[in-house]
């Protein structure tokens, strides 16, 4: 999972501080999600998704299919 997270900011040129503001925590804080040091709030996993445009399994590696899931 966190080489996904890692994956996906670092395809799109972004630094941990981006992410870190889209998501209302310190670099610090993100580094640690990234890099496994701290598990993801569900919250966070469901952000992360939604501003990458893939689904949570997709970022948790139950799939390889980066398609979101339909809103209802």
């Amino acid at each position: 999972m966190y080489t996904r997270i890692r994956d996906l900011r670092e395809d799109r040129d972004l630094k941990q501080e981006d992410l870190a503001k889209v998501l209302n925590c310190t670099q610090a804080c993100y580094s640690n999600y990234e890099n496994g040091r701290r598990d993801i709030p569900t919250e966070i996993l469901g952000k992360l998704a939604d501003f990458y445009g893939v689904s949570v399994d997709y970022l948790l590696g139950r799939t390889n299919s980066k398609n979101p899931y339909p809103k209802k």
